[in-house]
Parts: structure tokens; C-alpha cells; sequence
């Protein structure tokens, strides 16, 4: 086969490649166009305004909890008396003296900080930011999987290593099916919260700690808006349709940048592309499990979107290992 020939089928298959990436980028923007907001017909439940705290310290931790404990407890007094029984009884697990809540907030889908282990002695921080459909009414299953994790550290820290988890529900997150789950305009506003909590850890813990961000799903996008100068030390990305950034360089970030896919996730057959439309951005750009956008990729087995934080899973086990420091113990595919 001739040069002329060859290169009329290359050029061929590169048009059919850039004709399938307009369709997939008109199919992106018609879903965020047409599809309804999932959380339109939940209607608004009522609780408290969140309570007043002093600047968070080690020394104002357990005030802290305290009052968040408490007012949990009012919001679930606030639902029960209007009859919504299952924000009720989230609550009032959220208000169990066991808990510890460094922020809460029962109004609306609702936002909860919270801690498993000793944050103000820990070595190690791992914080969870959570993707699409996360709310109190689902929080249940995000708490599990923060357990699953802070259960996995506490086999796996050496002797003497002291870690915690922190559960961050600190934004309104997009429904599956909506307009916002294919753009980055909720990751924009949730950007500045995420900061502010890793400085609110800073102040707490101090700087000694390690601190890792583990990003699920559209958490990811919410860690690549808030990445920039954060002082973290490493951002792993599971499940994620992308960042917004076409690469880990930018990113601007020091941190160590993961990232991982399981086998059965449906993530994979997102379309890797993003413009500009209406003054946001729609789609989030290059897969970051590519060699193209750089970041350091690891076994997560062959489970499916929510199988990350399985216990006993590939993926759980090596973003332990991450949180851990354990850089050579991690596994690749």
C-alpha cells in the first residue's frame, strides 16, 4: 500500500475520531441542557442555622464537637416534628456522643465534617470528598466508607503512627442525573471550603502531619478546582470523569498526584472532552488515568463507581498505603 493511500485512510480515521468527539461533546452539553436538577423535588427541610464556634484549635476541638453534637440533635427534634422520620433518625445518629463533628449543617441536602481518630495527635489525615448524589439522606454510605479506610489505616499504620479520617461533605453536591453533574460550576463553589477545611486542619494538627485528599468521582473535579497552592501531600482520584485540567502540571500542586479506575467502573466510558458554554466549563478534560495527563497510576482491582472504599479491596488497600506514605508498597496494573 502506497504513502497516498495509507495516509488517506490515517486521515480518515482521524476525521471519524474528531467527528465522535463533537457528538460527544453535543451529547454532554443537550445532557446538561436538558436533563432536570435530581434534587429539585426534595423539598427543603427544615433544621437549625449551624452553630457558633469559636476559631478551630486542638484546644477548642472537643467544644466543637460538643456543639455540633448538639446541634444535630436539634435538627433531628426539628425533622421528627415535621415528619420526616428518616432525616430524623440521621441526625440523631450524627448526634450520638460518639461522634465527632467539626462542622454541621442540617438545612437543605445538609453538611457534615466528621472525624474518625485522634485529629489533633494524628501523623497521618486522609480526607474523603465525595461525588455526585452525597447528602444527609445518603450519608450512611459515605460514613461507611470513611470507616472502611480509617478500619484499613489502623492495620496497616506501623507502630507508633497515629491517623485520622475526615468524612467532608462540606458542599452541595450534584445529582447523577442534572444539569450540574456534567459542568464544574459546583466544584467552583465548593473549592473554597475545601481549602478552608485543610486550613482548619492545619490549625488543628499543625504542620507536621501528612495530609491526603481522596477524590471520588465528581470530588475529583472539586479537588483539581481547589488544588492550586494547597498544602497537601497527596490527591488520589478514583472513579473520576476528569479534573478540569488537561494535566497534573496544571494542576499547580506539589502534592503527588494518583489515580485509579476499577475494571467495572462506568466512569470509563465518559467522554474525555470539555468547552466552554454559558460563561462555565462542560466536561472535564483529559482522563486522568492517561499517560497524557501524568498522574501516578494504581491498581484498583475490578470493582465497579462505588466499590473504592470495599474493604478488603484492591483499591482500598493502596490508597491506604497512600495516606501511609507507603509509596513503593502501592500497586500497579
Amino acid at each position: 500500500m502506497g504513502f497516498a493511500a495509507r495516509y488517506r485512510i490515517g486521515e480518515g480515521a482521524r476525521r471519524r475520531v474528531q467527528r465522535w468527539r463533537r457528538a460527544a461533546l453535543a451529547a454532554l452539553i443537550a445532557g446538561a441542557v436538558v436533563f432536570p436538577l435530581s434534587a429539585a423535588g426534595r423539598p427543603e427541610i427544615p433544621a437549625p442555622a449551624p452553630a457558633s464556634l469559636a476559631p478551630l484549635s486542638a484546644s477548642t476541638l472537643d467544644e466543637a464537637y460538643a456543639a455540633n453534637r448538639a446541634n444535630a440533635a436539634e435538627a433531628a427534634r426539628t425533622a421528627a416534628a415535621h415528619h420526616d422520620r428518616d432525616r430524623a433518625a440521621t441526625d440523631r445518629q450524627l448526634a450520638a456522643p460518639a461522634r465527632h463533628l467539626l462542622r454541621f449543617d442540617g438545612r437543605g441536602s445538609g453538611r457534615v465534617t466528621e472525624v474518625l481518630g485522634d485529629l489533633a495527635r494524628a501523623d497521618r489525615i486522609a480526607v474523603l470528598v465525595p461525588g455526585s448524589d452525597t447528602s444527609l439522606d445518603t450519608y450512611g454510605r459515605f460514613h461507611a466508607a470513611a470507616a472502611a479506610l480509617y478500619g484499613q489505616l489502623a492495620r496497616e499504620a506501623p507502630e507508633g503512627t497515629r491517623t485520622a479520617v475526615v468524612a467532608w461533605l462540606g458542599y452541595e453536591t450534584p445529582g447523577t442525573v442534572s444539569a450540574t453533574v456534567t459542568t464544574t460550576g459546583r466544584a467552583e463553589q465548593a473549592a473554597p471550603q475545601l481549602r478552608a477545611l485543610v486550613a482548619d486542619l492545619r490549625a488543628i494538627a499543625g504542620g507536621g502531619p501528612r495530609v491526603s485528599l481522596l477524590c471520588h468521582s465528581y470530588g475529583s473535579v472539586v479537588c483539581g478546582r481547589a488544588a492550586a497552592g494547597l498544602a497537601v501531600d497527596d490527591i488520589a482520584l478514583v472513579g473520576s470523569p476528569g479534573t478540569g485540567a488537561d494535566s497534573v502540571a496544571a494542576l499547580h500542586t506539589r502534592a503527588r498526584v494518583w489515580a485509579a479506575r476499577g475494571g467495572d467502573d462506568w466512569v470509563e466510558n465518559v467522554p474525555h472532552v470539555s468547552a466552554d458554554l454559558f460563561g462555565t466549563t462542560v466536561g472535564f478534560g483529559t482522563d486522568p488515568v492517561s499517560p497524557a495527563f501524568g498522574a501516578r497510576v494504581f491498581a484498583a482491582g475490578d470493582g465497579g463507581h462505588s466499590d473504592y472504599f470495599s474493604p478488603g479491596s484492591t483499591s482500598l488497600t493502596n490508597l491506604a498505603r497512600i495516606v501511609l506514605g507507603e509509596t513503593k508498597a502501592v500497586t500497579h496494573d
